[in-house]
């Protein structure tokens, strides 16, 4: 039975995760401010800084801005690609929503449970002094539990049991809501929401109607999905232009300042100024969700490639490569077009994608060492390319295969 209630994380889910609204309101407040608030955004994902106390932080260092300025720079950000459709969608279905923040202003919340037509909001409490922010925040969804404690009066007051409530969540900050709803969707996933999700959704909100009617969402590949895999798969061209033109600390060097170029480039391009050639491409490759924020995949595939060219023998180092551009690209679009059975503790991965992964990465790696090295390193590879884990897989994937590689 479809779901009567479907409640939304809002960070992540309706507004890009990579382009929150305090990523919008620092860039007046220094460079300073703006790089300490990347360092807790870092540690909060990697579980080392509980949300609380990342929130306190993170406002604090914004005491003395207008509360004129904040809301600004909150209608600055866009949402994410399908999100007025799907709510149109879920109110013709006959579903209630609920958007519950525990990052956002509870005022900026209910603007934008306006703007979608939703029946539910909640978010933070900011204490003003006048209209000037104290630094100071408050309310139930900041404390452990909070969350559930919403919820559990949005239900309460619907007369609904947890059967009657799906959930739509990116990270694990939502999964104190598990026990209230029957039903996790995990859209753009971390780590821990990945292994937990009864469904993984990783690129377009549309799908989600399907998936609460009881069906399957079934992805399709798109242009953008094939020219991003093989600007992927190019960098197999890497070791070869080691072995016949530079050697592997020139090409290292070069990937360094060409993740550096790329990344002013991303960020020129999210506050509207393209850069020839480089924003061209990716507004090419990236998918809809992935144009609306800061897109980090080419610098941790980069980084991937670059480390293994300096941490380990030239054809251990080269087969991990191999690993990396063939296998996670093969894996990707085959899992998109025809993964049908789905990794239990990764349900945005399949059992076909990382076969097909396999073999490839085995193909590749197999250019550079002998069968029996290439297969364990391919192996290596696509473990770590089918985990849930808190670090990109384009980094660990050449990591993993090229070590487990050398020590063989």
């Amino acid at each position: 039975m479809p779901p009567k209630l479907v409640v939304f994380d809002v960070e992540g889910v309706l507004i890009p995760k990579r382009r929150f609204l305090l990523f919008e309101v620092v860039r007046g407040h220094g460079l300073g401010v703006f790089i300490k608030l990347i360092i807790i955004g870092i540690l909060y994902s990697l579980g080392l800084l509980s949300l609380k106390s990342s929130l306190r932080i993170i406002y604090r260092s914004l005491k003395g801005l207008s509360s004129e300025d904040l809301f600004s720079h909150f209608d600055s950000i866009p949402l994410m690609p399908g999100s007025v459709e799907l709510f149109q969608k879920l109110k013709a279905m006959g579903m209630k929503t609920a958007l519950i923040s525990s990052g956002l202003p509870d005022v900026f919340v209910a603007d934008l449970a306006r703007s979608l037509q939703a029946d539910y909001y909640s978010g933070i409490r900011v204490d003003m002094k006048g209209s000037v922010l104290t630094g100071e925040i408050s309310g139930d969804v900041i404390k452990e539990g909070g969350k559930a404690v919403v919820l559990e009066s949005i239900m309460a007051s619907e007369g609904l049991s947890a059967e009657s409530c799906a959930l739509i969540a990116d990270d694990r900050n939502n999964l104190q809501l598990q026990r209230i709803c029957g039903l996790i969707i995990g859209f753009n996933p971390d780590y821990v929401m990945g292994r937990k999700a009864d469904y993984v959704v990783n690129e377009d909100l549309l799908e989600i109607p399907t998936i609460l009617e009881g069906g399957t969402a079934l992805s399709h590949i798109s242009a953008s999905n094939i020219l991003r895999e093989l600007i992927h798969i190019s960098g197999l061209i890497v070791p070869f232009i080691c072995i016949y033109l530079f050697n592997n600390l020139i090409v290292a060097l070069l990937l360094f300042a060409a993740v550096a170029i790329y990344s002013v480039s991303e960020l020129l391009r999210i506050y509207g100024t393209n850069v020839p050639i480089i924003s061209t491409i990716t507004l090419w490759a990236a998918d809809r969700s992935e144009l609306q924020e800061f897109n980090t995949a080419p610098i941790f595939h980069a980084f991937g490639i670059a480390l293994s060219l300096l941490v380990f023998p030239p054809k251990i180092g080269y087969a991990a490569i191999a690993v990396l551009t063939l296998g996670d690209s093969l894996a990707s679009l085959i899992g998109k077009r025809y993964g049908r059975t789905k990794i239990p503790f990764n349900r945005g991965k399949s059992f076909e994608g990382s076969f097909v992964g396999l073999v490839f990465a085995f193909l590749g790696a197999m250019l550079f060492v002998d069968p029996t090295t290439a297969i364990i390193g391919a192996s290596a590879g696509m473990i770590v390319e089918s985990l849930p884990l808190p670090i990109d897989d384009n980094l660990l994937m050449p990591l993993a295969a090229g070590l487990l590689m050398y020590l063989h």
